[in-house]
């Protein structure tokens, strides 16, 4: 069972490509990446060509003024394509899939100013930038050999899917026009570091499966209410904000939390419900359940496992009993009563 299937109800509802388990997607992207090392450097010309379309094309439909009609559905997966020059011709095409073939350039799709679902997946992309394109909403370019985020400015774009790539930074997502983008998938890049994805209408972010040690210049993500980490070398907490105020679930399982006063780091978030520490260090602490749930009353499960009332309970005592003692510090000592001076005789 994947840490995704943990969501449940902590999960919100996502109108993005669907989501395999996390052991299947890190085993499949491996065995991927071995094919792709045994691939030769330079392949043999394969055009995109009519015969293709026509096997490739489907789903039928009005266009324009509604008097005509034309396929707008286009499936050319695993043809062995280095050139997809052809499509240049077909600017009615609304979902193409591209998908494990050998594309280096996707260029001809800037004419294609009606598309709404693009997957590149699986060629020899460098890039993901393409023109603007004003209605497309969905677009996955997951193992390719893509090193930056630049060009992506597609203002109706809902889901990005880089997955499996070769990004170090990201760079190029300007807020002002991705206006629509939701969820940003980047699971197994080689990402350093978190800045850069200053996208406040973010609601899903997957960072999971990168060189990640901490988190930092997500502070201004208000609406993000997923995030997973997994899978990095996160040793500390800093870098939650109470800002991020819709933030239900955080998975940072397999990382590297060694101290269990990071938790504290978390207390400002008010929404988190599901957080997923497990195979950190912190874990094998024996109070490491109930430090967790002391640190963040809110939360109702943490790993695999919902926290029971007698749980609650114990955690609300130990906190009412803290409070207490933070008290008595801060009370100043009672003022000793001077005794009268001794009348001399």
């Amino acid at each position: 069972m994947s840490d995704e299937d943990d969501l449940e109800d902590f999960e919100p509802d996502h109108d993005d490509f669907e989501k395999e388990e996390d052991e299947k997607e890190t085993e499949e992207g491996e065995d991927y990446r071995k094919e792709g090392e045994e691939f030769p450097e330079e392949w043999l010309p394969t055009p995109l060509t009519e015969d293709m379309m026509k096997e490739g094309l489907s789903l039928l439909c009005k266009t324009g003024s509604g008097l005509a009609h034309a396929y707008v559905k286009l499936e050319v997966k695993e043809r062995d394509l280095t050139d997809i020059y052809l499509l240049r011709s077909y600017i009615h095409l609304r979902y193409v899939d591209v998908s494990e073939n050998h594309l280096t350039d996707l260029s001809p799709l800037n004419y294609l100013t009606h598309l709404l679902w693009l997957k590149a997946d699986g060629n020899r992309l460098r890039s993901a930038q393409l023109n603007e394109l004003p209605y497309l909403q969905i677009a996955s370019f997951a193992y390719n050999q893509i090193t930056d985020t630049e060009g992506i400015s597609h203002p109706r774009l809902e889901t990005l899917n880089l997955k499996g790539n070769r990004i170090h930074m990201v760079t190029g997502l300007d807020p002002q026009k991705l206006i629509s983008l939701h969820t940003v998938e980047l699971r197994g890049n080689q990402l350093e570091s978190t800045v850069g994805i200053n996208l406040p209408k973010l609601k899903n972010l997957y960072l999971a499966q990168n060189l990640l040690k901490k988190v930092e210049g997500l502070e201004d993500l208000s609406n993000l209410t997923t995030l997973h980490l997994r899978d990095n070398q996160i040793d500390t907490l800093s870098g939650f904000s109470r800002e991020m105020k819709s933030l239900q679930y955080l998975n940072l399982r397999g990382n590297m939390v060694a101290n269990l006063g990071e938790l504290a780091k978390l207390r400002d978030l008010p929404k988190l419900r599901a957080l997923v520490l497990l195979d950190n260090p912190c874990t094998e602490e024996t109070n490491y359940r109930q430090e967790a749930l002391v640190q963040m009353p809110y939360l109702e499960r943490l790993d695999k496992e919902f926290y029971e009332e007698e749980e609650r309970a114990e955690a609300d005592e130990i906190r009412q009993s803290l409070k207490e003692d933070k008290e008595k510090e801060q009370e100043p000592e009672p003022k000793r009563d001077l005794e009268p001076e001794q009348s001399l005789i």
